[in-house]
């Protein structure tokens, strides 16, 4: 492999500095699943591929002008803290914000905040409790239908804000479903880590007029 290769992350170039940060978050997820379900068992081997640089192409959606990206359901940190470390270099003036109810989790992504030195605050509350937030940039990674998505969306995301939601190959039959209750303008780009899933960029949110 290259250094110019090596330095390629989701089609990104990023410094090495941001490379050893998310090398270093790869190791945080390895050491920590033994003790919570951050990945699952069958995903730890390649936690590179199928998770941190499945999170890292969702960077590239965010705007120009973004000063504040939400992740939902943020997890095991995908791809809240994976954004967090490529914004540090990329925007970084920019905050990021990782709501968890799950108390474990939570201790675990501020763990890895603290250690990373991230722009990054974690909200441990259920999502639909949380003030809204008015995020620039929202994202979400298997956490809910589309649907369910689109409402929390409506809470948490600024009118003038987009919507960053990886989905799997059944996204055309999630958008379908989620047009008889939602009307939004969805922009479909494939994904570069499962030849069959889609990162949905979605704006303008609405209840549907039926």
């Amino acid at each position: 492999m290259t250094a110019t290769e090596e330095l390629n992350v989701a089609g990104l170039n990023v410094s090495r500095e941001t490379l050893t940060a998310l090398h270093s978050f790869e190791a945080l997820v390895q050491r920590w699943t033994s003790v919570i379900n951050l990945v699952s068992k069958q995903s730890l081997p390649y936690v590179w591929s199928r998770h941190i640089l499945d999170s890292a192409q969702i960077f590239s959606v965010c705007p120009q002008n973004a000063r504040s990206w939400v992740d939902l359901g943020s997890g095991g940190g995908f791809p809240g803290i994976v954004v967090a470390i490529l914004a540090k270099e990329m925007k970084p003036d920019m905050n990021v914000t990782l709501v968890e109810s799950d108390l474990r989790k939570a201790t675990f992504l501020r763990q890895a905040v603290q250690a990373l030195n991230l722009p990054a605050n974690v909200v441990s509350q259920r999502i639909e409790a949380v003030e809204p937030l008015r995020a620039d940039v929202l994202s979400a990674r298997a956490l809910a239908s589309l649907s369910d998505l689109l409402a929390f969306a409506v809470r948490h995301l600024h009118p003038d804000g987009v919507a960053v939601f990886p989905k799997g190959a059944k996204f055309a039959e999630e958008i379908a479903e989620a047009r008889t209750t939602w009307a939004f303008d969805v922009d479909t780009r494939p994904s570069l880590s499962e030849a069959e899933a889609a990162i949905l960029v979605i704006r303008n949110i609405n209840r549907a007029h039926n």
